[in-house]
């Protein structure tokens, strides 16, 4: 997080400064506000750290002019919520923004080595110094945290004391106060110590506090601290959980939840915005006559869409229910999702056909698509116009949010919400599908098999860690198919950047991939960077296609890192890919939807010990 501009703040209407309820700390991009500072999260400003607050206050602090809402009826239904947010983009007129509270409490001073709450060295107003040696305090490095997503303070004091007390009135009753000083011996934890003025201890280094069982060991536990929610929010279930502890700025601390939709027709052109309230009651109906009169009371008479439309949108809806008439599970509505995407970028949404406001352009290409053929490759889709909508669910710590089960998923605010942040992307893309015959064929062989097995076993294996009960850890996706698409999208986007001028930040992929589904959407992942001006939709065309997918293949059979790379049995820190790195197939974390793992390249070009492996083996690339 970046501090706020040095600049002259613009006046009011009034020709008086703009009152800001709160002072501002700094600045924030939108879309950080989903990825890397959302709810929950700890942000470093200056010689300052906070934690971004919850949304139960964010209906009055988001302004509506600062904060549009955004609407994507599928994923709205997939989130159980009515509509989205932008989070607010604020300027030097805005009155609020983004609320964060300070945490950590716990500060040191370097001059006089005090460690205590912030308020106890009498900072003066709105800043954060030593108010007695008027130094920057630096608030703590360490912070515990919990599998269930709670954050609390390190426990310094029953560390000094190797004591299991918490209650914060008793800490300090052996009448000392705590101080923190760095020996400068080394770099490590052991040069941290920590003592008591009481003088009944020795003093102690932070060597030793971040095994697993540190804390487990002092018989502290979780007690369901939510300092983003209050000061002194605590979970009314209680916790009970091991504590880990964290350094202030890990990546474990806070990983997001993130879940996100194409809007796809007839959801795209935005006609059935208004209706984002209505729908839970129009489900409830299911003759036109009922329907008719609910929308005449709920709009005065004056609904703004039109009754066929309404039916129709409703129909469109009930074919993603489940045939049965259970309450569809989370995981079918997302496979639900997917597929319906999946059948309309088959299918295409021609430009000539639709209004200016059509939010999904896909067409075929000019191009005669045979030239793919020798290559496994139909299909090729030229999505000229698309809208991602991408949404903060939620957020976990110290596990992968992937691997992880909604228990563990702590929500953006106390009471429940109608609404989520999200962001939204204008962009285009290019769409290709696997020849389904030569793929069935091909990831029935033995060699394909046990290759993708042991990247799957190794996957499973770490779920079932990451979760609390083995038996009910999440199925690993990897099958040869998925593998294959997963790798085939990094080497085009590895090649596109390359060749084509987009940085591989720039482009994401959306993987699909399932016994119905073999395709693979590449498209730009933020219009503000690389643009939407059609130049990768260029790259979609048949011929020049047919030379990015050669091109992509002739570098994938050769690594910097080979030997190594193409032999390994396993890569990864968790050994969940094969002939994978960061020198041949790898992508930045925001490009890939798999944080880079289930990537094999020898599935793309075999290996030197059996080249049938290889999707692309008989490809000649030269």
């Amino acid at each position: 997080m970046t501090p706020p501009p040095n600049r002259r703040r613009r006046t009011a209407a009034n020709g008086t400064a703009p009152a800001h309820n709160l002072p501002r700390r700094g600045t924030v991009r939108r879309a950080q506000v989903i990825s890397t500072y959302g709810v929950g999260s700890l942000i470093a400003v200056d010689h300052e750290s906070f934690v971004v607050s919850g949304l139960d206050e964010a209906d009055r602090s988001w302004r509506r002019d600062e904060s549009p809402v955004v609407h994507e009826r599928r994923l709205a239904r997939l989130l159980d919520v009515d509509h989205f947010r932008l989070p607010p983009a604020s300027d030097d007129t805005s009155k609020d923004g983004l609320r964060v509270r300070r945490f950590p409490l716990m500060h040191s001073c370097p001059e006089c080595n005090d460690l205590q709450p912030h308020r106890d060295f009498s900072p003066p107003a709105g800043r954060s110094i030593c108010g007695t040696c008027e130094v920057d305090l630096v608030p703590s490095r360490f912070v515990v945290a919990c599998e269930a997503g709670h954050l609390d303070e390190f426990p310094y004091w029953q560390w000094v004391h190797r004591s299991p007390d918490r209650d914060s009135a008793r800490i300090g009753k052996c009448g000392g106060k705590l101080r923190m000083r760095t020996t400068g011996r080394t770099s490590s934890l052991r040069s941290i110590v920590i003592s008591c003025t009481c003088d009944q201890v020795p003093e102690v280094s932070m060597e030793g506090s971040f095994r697993r069982n540190a804390l487990k060991d002092l018989r502290l536990t979780c007690r369901g601290a939510r300092p983003w929610l209050g000061s002194s929010a605590t979970d009314p279930a209680g916790c009970g959980l091991p504590l880990r502890t964290l350094q202030r700025g890990s990546s474990s601390v806070w990983q997001p939840v993130l879940k996100s939709a194409l809007s796809i027709p007839p959801w795209s052109s935005g006609r059935a915005d208004p209706l984002a309230e209505h729908w839970a009651a129009l489900r409830q109906f299911d003759d036109r006559e009922h329907i008719r009169i609910y929308l005449q009371g709920a709009f005065q008479g004056n609904c703004p869409v039109p009754l066929d439309e309404v039916m129709a949108l409703l129909d469109a809806e009930r074919e993603e229910d489940p045939e049965d008439d259970k309450a569809p599970s989370f995981d079918h509505r997302y496979r639900a999702l997917r597929n319906k995407e999946y059948e309309r970028l088959r299918s295409g949404n021609d430009e000539s056909e639709q209004s200016r406001d059509e939010q999904f352009v896909c067409e075929t290409p000019l191009g005669d698509p045979s030239v793919l053929q020798p290559l496994g490759i139909t299909g090729p889709m030229l999505v000229k116009k698309l809208r991602e909508v991408r949404a903060l669910k939620a957020f976990t710590r110290l596990v992968d949010a992937e691997s992880t089960t909604d228990a563990k998923e702590m929500p953006l605010s106390e009471k429940p919400l109608r609404w989520l942040p999200a962001m939204e992307v204008q962009g285009e893309g290019v769409f290709l599908r696997l020849d389904e015959s030569r793929l069935d064929s091909w990831e029935k062989a033995s060699a394909v098999v046990d290759r993708v097995e042991r990247m799957r076993t190794a996957h499973q294996r770490v779920l079932e860690q990451r979760a609390d009960d083995p038996n009910r850890a999440v199925p690993s996706p990897a099958t040869p198919r998925m593998v294959l698409l997963h790798t085939l999208a990094h080497v085009l986007i590895n090649e596109w950047s390359l060749e084509a001028g987009y940085p591989s930040a720039s482009l994401r992929e959306r993987l699909y991939a399932a016994d119905d589904m073999a395709g693979v959407l590449i498209y730009t992942a933020t219009s503000d960077s690389a643009g939407s001006l059609g130049g990768l939709v260029a790259q979609g065309e048949p011929e020049l296609l047919d030379r990015a997918v050669r091109s992509a293949i002739r570098r994938a059979e050769w690594c910097s890192s080979d030997p190594l790379c193409m032999e390994a049995e396993a890569a990864g820190s968790t050994g969940t890919n094969l002939a994978a790195c960061h020198a041949c197939v790898m992508l930045p974390e925001t490009s890939c939807e798999h944080n880079n793992i289930l990537l094999d390249r020898a599935l793309l070009v075999g290996t030197p010990d059996d080249p049938s492996v290889g999707f692309f083996r008989q490809v000649p690339t030269g």
